[in-house]
């Protein structure tokens, strides 16, 4: 209790903002942001064996989220995908593919974060304005700034929150200097909260535009569990997108979840390892709790995870500390959580959306070559303009069309000779000549010259793949009408090998 108990009063301090701010941007009720992370905090830790991993609603998950709830037409219809999600990633742990990340290149991770994180940006900045309309970004914008507007300006666009979320913004940046970092005993996003309830104060006696609206406050029912929404299971199979949306949603749950165990695991001075498909088991489970009470999906959180490290926690006991606290803040002073300002979770996620696509990410994914650089960015563009699945399958797809390229040099060596006026040709094979080099060596074959000499040899191959043994077994009849004089070393004995 000496260590896990503060560890867990930190950890709870970070995640309160988190938690709500994270709704707020998945478009869900704010109090479903606070049940995720109790269920994150209790449910899933007492079920996994990560010391460190502490689970609640994630920022990578809004875009998504958000999107589902559009597109299903009501909440109680989404929490129908939270729970397919659950028990997708159940029968992932149960099947013991904890190792599905392993299978995904980084640079298309990276873009699909990155893209998360400016999605996160653009959905929060007319937030941090205190827009309400959902037009924004295509008339509302344009408007602000049309000539002779400056009253639609100030009308539209509430001064007071711009001058909450600018202060937090500010506040959050200085946390990060080196002087800040005398004060990291106080967490940076509960400083932000703390100042966006005094300035809610100051505000809300305010008259014209600095006067802040109740529209622009965070409004938690007295009693939320008297408000709970619960799932329709009456059209769990009325609807194909459920299930769709459920697999996407337990897919980048996780990966999200499994990075964040390997991040933490790292951070572990005791060198303690996660077995990730219990994990996957226990993050499952979580979902299938959240979809039955009304949460979001939550997953391990590096946020959490890492502010969970910093502050000294030993044990499991950190985070389901954490998630009692959320419990009893929830149940106890739920009118000190309508204080806070929109604004000021606007500029906590703001940041988080900043630190997701920063611009040293994008100079370092350049570095690397264009064969890293172009998934990468061809993840963020087409997810921008279409959604997440889609531009992570084309990230992928070009991924592999790199890994293709890659294995298409030649697996093998043309040495061309001639004796007495007659041509002679070597192709030896090198260690592994797989189905991917089988259009380069047919062609290869093919621009053989009539009546020459041609030996294949097959004595360094640990590998040939059928399809090669294959083009080699029919170019030996091609040899005899074009009058070759074929001769195959160790090819014989790869075959069999190749054939059993």
């Amino acid at each position: 209790m000496r260590y896990d108990f503060a560890a867990g009063l930190s950890v709870f301090l970070v995640a309160l903002p988190l938690c709500l701010g994270i709704a707020l941007a998945s478009g869900a009720p704010l109090y479903a942001g606070l049940l995720s992370g109790m269920i994150g905090g209790i449910v899933v830790a007492v079920i996994s064996a990560s010391p460190l991993a502490v689970s609640g609603p994630a920022a990578g998950l809004t875009t998504l989220v958000s999107a589902s709830i559009i597109s299903l037409g009501d909440y109680r219809v989404f929490l129908l995908s939270v729970i397919v999600a659950g028990a997708f990633q159940v029968l992932l742990g149960l099947l013991k593919l904890g190792t599905i990340a392993n299978y995904f290149p980084s640079a298309v991770i990276k873009g699909m974060l990155a893209a998360i994180g400016i999605i996160l940006i653009t959905k929060q900045i007319p937030v941090a304005l205190g827009y309400d309309r959902p037009d924004f970004w295509t008339s509302g914008l344009r408007s602000l700034f049309s000539s002779g507007s400056s009253a639609a300006f100030s009308h539209q666009v509430s001064i007071a929150s711009v001058l909450i979320a600018l202060f937090s913004l500010l506040l959050l940046i200085l946390m990060r200097l080196p002087f800040g970092k005398k004060l990291r005993f106080i967490p940076a996003p509960l400083l932000v909260v703390g100042a966006g309830i005094l300035f809610a104060f100051f505000f809300g006696d305010a008259n014209g535009t600095l006067s802040l609206k109740q529209n622009q406050l965070v409004k938690i029912p007295t009693n939320i569990f008297a408000n709970i929404s619960f799932p329709d299971f009456a059209r769990l199979f009325s609807q194909s997108q459920i299930w769709k949306d459920g697999v996407i949603i337990g897919l980048l749950a996780t990966l999200e979840t499994l990075l964040c165990i390997e991040a933490v695991d790292k951070l572990d001075k005791h060198n303690r390892i996660t077995p990730v498909n219990r994990e996957l088991i226990a993050q499952g489970i979580g979902n299938m709790a959240c979809g039955m009470l009304g949460a979001i999906p939550l997953t391990a959180v590096v946020v959490r995870g890492s502010a969970n490290v910093d502050a000294g926690a030993r044990t499991k006991m950190s985070a389901i500390t954490h998630g009692l606290l959320l419990l009893l803040a929830v149940v106890l002073i739920p009118f000190v959580l309508n204080l806070i300002p929109y604004a000021s979770l606007a500029a906590i996620l703001l940041m988080t959306g900043y630190n997701l696509t920063k611009p040293k990410l994008y100079r370092n994914m350049f570095s690397l070559g264009w064969k890293q650089f172009l998934p990468f960015i061809l993840t963020i563009f087409i997810i921008l303009a279409t959604d997440l699945l889609i531009g992570v399958s084309i990230g992928l797809l070009l991924s592999v069309y790199f890994i293709i390229q890659n294995n298409f040099r030649a697996e093998y060596k043309i040495t061309r000779t001639a004796m007495g006026g007659i041509e002679t040709e070597l192709i030896r094979l090198n260690s592994n000549v797989t189905f991917l080099n089988k259009v380069k060596l047919k062609k290869a074959l093919d621009e053989v010259a009539e009546n020459s000499k041609l030996t294949i040899d097959g004595s360094n191959c640990n590998f040939i793949d059928y399809d090669i043994l294959e083009i080699i077994s029919e170019f030996e009849n091609k040899a005899k009408d074009r009058n070759i004089d074929l001769h195959t070393v160790g090819i014989n004995k790869v075959n069999v090998t190749a054939i059993h």
